[in-house]
C-alpha cells in the first residue's frame, strides 16, 4: 500500500522500526479501548519518528481523536448558562432544564455518539489518504465505539476490516505483527462478540438466569454465534499471551454460556473448582421474579429507593437511570402480589437522570421525599442540577430543589447522606462531589438549606464516591465518613459545635484506596458501630487473579470493627472477607432472620470486559462471612448498582432488589428482584416516628433483648437507609431467630435523649413506635404471595 501526500506506508517501515515498536508497546487494560489505543498510538509514534507521517497526519492524530482525548482531558461543559438571577424555581422549570441538558447529549462521554461519528470520518479520511496506521487505528476506534453504543454486529464487521491489514503488516515487516497489537484486536473482537451474545440471549431473558455465574442450566445460550466468535478470538489471544488473566477469565465465561465449561477450556486456563463452590452449598436459592411482577426495567446504571411513598404501608420502588433521558420511574406495590407503574401519576415524567437516589422526610411532614443525584463521572460536563422531590403524602412529587436552596451550585455527584448532625430536630444532608468541594447543607427548620461545609471543616475537595453518617464513639452526635476515589478516605468526628475534626489517622480507617460505597453498621451485635468500605480498583484482571488464586496488588475490601470509644480494628481477613470485589452499589440486610446482617455487593466498572459476579455474603453469627452468591442465585455478571433489602410481601423476610446495567448506552440490562424463599425464623417490623427528634427517626438506636434457643441475645440497629449506594426502607425489619417474645425493645432518640423501653413484645408484628409514647401501635398488614409460577 503506497502512501500519498506524505502519509506512511508499510513499504517504508524497516525491521529496526518494527523491533522498536514491539519493545516499546505499553500493555495497559483499564478498558479495552484504552488498551489498544496505547498500542496503536505507539505504532503511529514510531512511524512519525521515522518520517512516515506528514505533519498533517500527526496533527490529526493528536488533536482529532475524541476517544483518546476524552480519556485524558475534561469533557466540554454543557451545562446551560447560569441565570444571573438564580435558577428558575418550580417543577416545570426543572423539567425544561433537564430537557435542555439532554439536547447536548451527543457531546457527553458514555451517552453520546460523537466519538463514533468522528472515528467513522477518520476511517474515510485515512482510507482516502492511504494512511495505513491511521486507517488501522481509526478502524479499531470505530469498532470499539460501536461496541460501546450497542452495535455489536457492526463492531464485528468493522474490526474484521483489520484482518487483511494485519496480514499485510506481517508480510512486509521482518518481525511480523507485534503480539500485543494482535491480542488487543482479538480482545476487542471478543468483547463485541460477547456483547452480541448478551443482547441475543440475556437482556430479554424471561428466566432471569442468563447471566448468573457460573452460567449453566437455563442460563446456557440458545443463540450461540456470539459466544462462538468470542471463544475463537480469546483462544487466538491466549496463543500469543497465555498469561493474560482477563482473556482466561472471559474464555471461561464464554464457554459457560455454551455449556462447554470446563471440558472446552484447556485445564491451565480453568478457574479452580473450589472457587465455584460455596462453603454453604445448601443455602436456599432466591428466585429473580422481576420480570414476573413487572419491575424489570431495562436501563443503564442507576439508583433505587424502596419506601412506602403513599402511606398504605406497602413498600413501593423508585428507580433511576443515569443517562440524560433516563426516566425516573415509580412502581406502586398494590399489596396483592403486583406492582403498578405510577410514574405519570407521581408527576415524575421528565425527571431524568441520576446515578443514585436516596430518600428522606426532609421537611418532617410524615411522608418520604426523594433526592436525585446527577453528573457523576462526567467531570465538569456533569455540573447538572440535583433534584429534591417533595412528596405530598399520596406518592405525588414536586421538584423543590431551587426553593430549598440546593441548586445554587451544581457539581458532579452520586452520593449523599441525611442526618441531624446538630440534633436540632430536622434533617441535614451531606453531598459528596467529584473534583469539587463537598457540601454540608444545614436545614433551617423550614425545609431550606444552607451550605456550611467549609465552615464545618468537611468540604473534602477530592473525588468522593460514598458518604455515611454514624455515631461511632457513642457521644450522641453523628459523625461522618467520606469514601474517596483518588485520595484516602476520611473520618470526621462531630465536635458538637458545628465543626468536625479529621480523625482518620488515629482511627486507622483511610483505606481501601480507591473505594466507592460505604456504610456504618453493627455486624456482630455488640452495640458498637462498625464500618465497611469495599474497594474499587477498576480492572477485570484483579477479580480474575483472585479467582485463579494468583497474587494481586489490589487491596481487599475493608471491614473495621469499632470499639465504641472511637477506635477501629481491621478485621477483614479475620472474618473471611479477603477477596477482591470491585464494588459499586451495595447494601445490607438480614436474609435468614437470624438477627445478623448480611450484605450484597454490586460489582463492575464501565469497561465491557468488566463481567464479574455480584457477591452476597452471609453473616455467620457475627464471627465470619460466607460467600453464598452461587447457591443463593445472586451471582449476576451484569454491572451491579444500587441495592435494597426489603420485605415487599410482608411475609416477614427480606427480598433483595438490585439495579443492573452499565455506564455506556450499549450496556443496558434489566433490574432484578430476588424473592426470599423463607428460613422459618421469627421477626418484628418497627417504624419509628419522632416528635422532638426528626420525624423519620434517622439515627435512632434500637436495642432488642430476647431468648433464642435458651440463650440471651442482643440485636442493635440504627435507623437509616443502609449503604451510600442503596436504598433500604427506613422501617426496620429485624430477624430474631426462634424467639416468640422479645423481652425488651429499647429506643434511644438522638435529639431529645429520650430512652424508651417496651417489655414482652410478641414477634411477628408490625409496630409503629412514637417518641415519648408508652405503647406501640400495631399495624394490620396481611402478607401476600407473589404469583410467579
Amino acid at each position: 500500500m503506497k502512501g500519498s501526500g506524505g502519509s506512511c506506508s508499510l513499504d517504508q517501515i524497516g525491521s529496526d522500526q518494527t523491533v522498536f515498536l514491539m519493545q516499546t508497546i505499553i500493555f495497559v487494560r483499564r478498558s479495552f479501548v484504552v488498551r489498544a489505543l496505547c498500542i496503536l498510538a505507539f505504532a503511529l509514534l514510531v512511524a512519525s519518528a521515522n518520517g512516515c507521517s506528514s505533519k498533517d497526519n500527526q496533527r490529526r492524530s493528536n488533536t482529532d481523536d475524541p476517544v483518546a482525548e476524552r480519556k485524558s482531558k475534561p469533557a466540554p461543559i454543557i451545562t446551560p448558562p447560569k441565570n444571573t438571577a438564580g435558577p428558575e424555581p418550580g417543577h416545570a422549570a426543572m423539567v425544561k432544564r433537564l430537557a435542555r441538558l439532554h439536547e447536548k447529549v451527543a457531546d457527553l462521554e458514555y451517552f453520546g455518539d460523537s466519538a463514533k461519528r468522528a472515528a467513522a470520518k477518520r476511517v474515510d479520511a485515512s482510507t482516502k489518504d492511504g494512511d495505513f496506521f491511521g486507517r488501522l487505528q481509526s478502524l479499531f476506534e470505530l469498532g470499539s465505539e460501536q461496541t460501546l453504543t450497542g452495535e455489536a454486529d457492526a463492531a464485528l464487521a468493522t474490526l474484521a476490516l483489520t484482518d487483511p491489514m494485519l496480514i499485510e503488516f506481517a508480510e512486509k515487516t521482518p518481525s511480523g505483527v507485534p503480539n500485543d497489537l494482535q491480542t488487543a484486536i482479538y480482545f476487542a473482537k471478543a468483547l463485541a462478540a460477547m456483547r452480541k451474545a448478551e443482547n441475543e440471549n440475556c437482556v430479554f431473558c424471561q428466566e432471569g438466569e442468563g447471566c448468573l455465574f457460573p452460567i449453566r442450566g437455563k442460563g446456557v445460550h440458545l443463540q450461540t454465534e456470539g459466544a462462538t466468535i468470542a471463544i475463537e478470538n480469546l483462544n487466538a489471544a491466549l496463543e500469543l499471551a497465555p498469561n493474560d488473566v482477563a482473556c482466561r477469565w472471559l474464555l471461561c465465561v464464554a464457554h459457560m454460556t455454551l455449556g462447554t465449561y470446563p471440558d472446552g477450556v484447556p485445564e491451565r486456563f480453568r478457574i479452580p473448582a473450589d472457587r465455584l463452590v460455596s462453603d454453604e452449598p445448601d443455602f436456599p436459592r432466591f428466585r429473580n421474579i422481576a420480570t414476573a411482577v413487572g419491575v424489570d426495567t431495562l436501563s443503564l446504571a442507576g439508583g433505587v429507593a424502596v419506601e412506602d411513598f403513599n402511606g398504605d404501608h406497602w413498600l413501593d420502588i423508585i428507580v433511576s437511570c443515569w443517562n440524560t433521558d433516563g426516566q425516573l420511574r415509580m412502581f406502586q406495590n398494590m399489596g396483592n402480589g403486583e406492582f403498578k407503574e405510577t410514574t405519570e401519576q407521581a408527576n415524575l415524567v421528565g425527571i431524568f437522570g441520576g446515578l443514585n437516589i436516596n430518600q428522606a422526610d426532609y421537611d418532617g411532614d410524615g411522608d418520604v421525599d426523594i433526592l436525585v443525584l446527577r453528573g457523576a463521572w462526567l467531570r465538569d460536563s456533569g455540573r447538572h442540577p440535583n433534584s429534591l422531590l417533595r412528596n405530598d403524602g399520596t406518592g405525588r412529587f414536586d421538584d423543590v430543589t431551587v426553593e430549598a436552596g440546593l441548586a445554587d451550585e451544581n457539581y458532579p455527584t452520586q452520593t449523599a447522606a441525611w442526618s441531624d448532625f446538630d440534633n436540632d430536630g430536622d434533617l441535614d444532608v451531606y453531598i459528596g462531589n467529584e473534583l469539587h468541594a463537598n457540601q454540608l447543607f444545614q436545614n433551617d427548620g423550614d425545609g431550606h438549606f444552607v451550605d456550611i461545609a467549609k465552615a464545618a471543616g468537611v468540604d473534602n475537595r477530592d473525588f468522593t464516591k460514598g458518604v455515611a453518617w454514624g455515631d461511632y464513639d457513642a457521644d450522641g452526635l453523628p459523625d461522618l465518613y467520606v469514601s474517596n476515589n483518588t485520595q484516602p478516605n476520611v473520618l470526621y468526628h462531630n465536635d458538637g459545635d458545628g465543626r468536625f475534626t479529621d480523625v482518620t489517622k488515629s482511627a486507622g480507617v483511610a483505606g481501601p484506596l480507591p473505594s466507592f460505597s460505604a456504610w456504618f453498621w453493627d455486624f456482630n451485635n455488640d452495640g458498637k458501630l462498625d464500618l465497611f468500605a469495599p474497594h474499587y480498583q477498576e480492572g477485570i484482571e484483579f477479580v480474575a487473579l483472585d479467582y485463579f488464586g494468583l497474587p494481586s496488588e489490589a487491596p481487599p475490601d475493608a471491614l473495621y470493627q469499632g470499639d465504641g470509644a472511637g477506635g477501629f480494628t481491621d478485621v477483614t481477613r479475620d472474618v473471611g472477607l479477603g477477596n477482591i470485589t470491585v464494588t459499586m452499589g451495595s447494601n445490607y440486610g438480614d436474609l435468614d432472620n437470624d438477627g445478623f446482617l448480611d450484605f450484597y455487593l454490586g460489582t463492575g466498572y464501565p469497561g465491557f470486559e468488566g463481567l464479574m459476579p455480584n457477591v452476597m455474603y452471609h453473616n455467620r453469627g457475627g464471627k465470619r462471612f460466607t460467600d453464598v452468591s452461587i447457591p443463593g442465585g445472586f451471582s449476576h455478571l451484569q454491572k451491579g448498582h444500587a441495592v435494597a433489602f426489603a420485605d415487599f410481601d410482608h411475609d416477614g423476610d427480606q427480598d433483595v432488589f438490585t439495579e443492573l446495567g452499565g455506564a455506556y448506552t450499549g450496556d443496558a440490562f434489566r433490574n432484578a428482584l430476588f424473592m426470599n424463599p423463607g428460613f422459618g425464623n421469627e421477626w418484628i417490623k418497627l417504624r419509628l416516628v419522632g416528635k422532638q427528634s426528626i420525624r423519620s427517626a434517622v439515627g435512632a438506636h434500637i436495642h432488642l433483648s430476647f431468648r433464642d434457643d435458651g440463650e440471651t441475645r442482643h440485636i442493635h440497629r440504627w435507623v437509616n437507609t443502609g449503604s451510600s449506594f442503596g436504598g433500604n426502607p427506613l422501617r426496620q425489619d429485624i430477624g430474631v431467630g426462634k424467639a416468640k417474645v422479645i423481652d425488651t425493645i429499647e429506643i434511644d432518640w438522638p435529639a431529645s435523649g429520650t430512652h424508651q423501653t417496651f417489655h414482652d413484645v410478641p414477634t411477628g408484628q408490625f409496630l409503629i413506635i412514637e417518641e415519648f409514647s408508652e405503647t406501640p401501635q400495631p399495624v394490620e398488614c396481611k402478607p401476600f404471595f407473589f404469583d410467579v409460577e
